[in-house]
């Protein structure tokens, strides 16, 4: 009896918890995974209404695609939905602030929807100037942020996302990657930040939903501990 009253005992919660992190790690790859994807889908169909207006242009050396549009952009539009999409939970955990507002599928797919509105009327809406179009386009992208998201994180994402897509946008510009049609900001279009704002607001959305079943899970196990 005292030999084994003697023996160590092992914590009963590590196997739980290395479980845990296992399934954290593993959700996490495949949200990153099904948002590379969504991304992927989204950019092949709005660089289409944009080649098919006229609007972007690529060297016919570089128009290899089924869908018309330069090889390099669904791969690198599907890996930025996996950051965006990855980096909006992650942010919320981290400031405290987990975001609730419209957490279903039905507003997220509105979201989407709403999105590639906004894109479509980019394309085909045919305004006066670009001034009119931007500043249409730009209440249009904030009615998006405060109709599916109103988080402060989420707006300044948004904004971030905005800024550095369209740095990245000049600078391939700048470089003969691409071009665009009657650019009036620089290289580009006075429009293009607000597509990527509201894009950026989209991709987070969907990332956000996705995270809501890793929380799930967690929770479920939590209870059964």
């Amino acid at each position: 009896m005292a030999e084994n009253d003697a023996k160590p005992t092992l914590p009963k919660k590590s196997g739980p918890y290395i479980s845990s992190v296992t399934s954290h790690g593993m959700n996490l790859v495949i949200r990153g995974i099904v948002l590379f994807f969504i991304g992927v889908f989204l950019a092949l169909v709005l660089n289409l209404l944009q080649i098919q207006r006229n609007v972007t242009l690529f060297p016919p050396d570089v128009i290899t695609s089924i869908f018309s549009s330069a090889w390099w952009v669904p791969p690198c539009c599907g890996t930025a939905s996996a950051v965006i999409g990855l980096l909006y939970p992650c942010m919320d955990r981290h400031l405290g602030e987990p975001h609730k507002f419209k957490r279903e599928w039905s507003s997220v797919m509105r979201c989407v929807a709403v999105f590639v509105g906004i894109n479509h009327a980019s394309a085909k809406v045919d305004f006066a100037n670009n001034i009119q179009l931007s500043l249409t386009l730009a209440a249009l992208s904030i009615g998006l942020w405060w109709t599916f998201d109103r988080s402060r994180s989420g707006f300044g994402l948004g904004v971030g996302i905005a800024f550095l897509a369209t740095l990245v946008s000049q600078l391939l510009v700048y470089n003969g990657v691409y071009q665009y049609t009657s650019p009036d900001f620089l290289y580009v279009r006075s429009w293009l930040p607000c597509i990527f704002f509201a894009g950026g607001i989209t991709m987070g959305n969907i990332g956000r939903q996705l995270a809501m079943y890793e929380c799930k899970v967690i929770a479920e196990k939590s209870h059964e501990d």
